[in-house]
């Protein structure tokens, strides 16, 4: 199963074309359309704030996939304190940033592809090189998100994954 060459769908017995390796939130759970004519609101491609009191950076969960030679993404939301989020800001453009310690945060996005919500997880922020989005580095719980993080998935997973973001849970 190539990611070029595509998979049946076990839901709609259709042939899709690829093999999805990464799936991205376009905001963090919280966001209301309501609050784009808030003045405290604000979302962007990498950072949102809410009420001028919540604030948030996108960043990247990678899950090793143990038979291809990718790695699968989700593109997440997670939520920083006020203090941490303005220091990222400071540094947003710094090269060295990459030298920054982690930033704890909580997940802000919900995947509904597990079982158990995602949302609230305790999560670590390591910012990457200027352009690159920060990794997210979940507490190692027994959860099915922080236990795949951990030891990896498998293309057949990455099947299902796709097929429950394509037709739902």
């Amino acid at each position: 199963m190539s990611n070029t060459l595509g998979f049946e769908c076990t839901r709609c017995a259709q042939r899709h074309d690829g093999m999805p390796l990464a799936y991205t939130a376009a905001a963090p759970a919280y966001w209301r359309p309501e609050f784009a004519h808030d003045p405290g609101s604000v979302l962007g491609d990498e950072q949102c704030v809410i009420n001028d009191e919540h604030f948030f950076v996108r960043g990247r969960i990678v899950l090793p996939v143990l038979d291809a030679d990718e790695d699968f993404e989700w593109g997440v939301w997670v939520s920083l304190s006020e203090a941490n989020y303005d220091r990222m800001g400071e540094i947003w453009h710094d090269e060295d940033r990459v030298n920054e310690p982690p930033y704890f945060g909580w997940l802000s996005t919900e995947l509904l592809v597990y079982d158990l919500s995602t949302l609230n997880l305790k999560t670590n922020l390591h910012t990457q090189r200027v352009g690159i989005r920060p990794l997210i580095e979940l507490e190692p719980t027994d959860h099915p998100l922080a236990v795949e993080q951990r030891t990896g998935i498998t293309l057949d997973r990455v099947q299902a994954i796709s097929e429950r973001v394509l037709h739902g849970a």
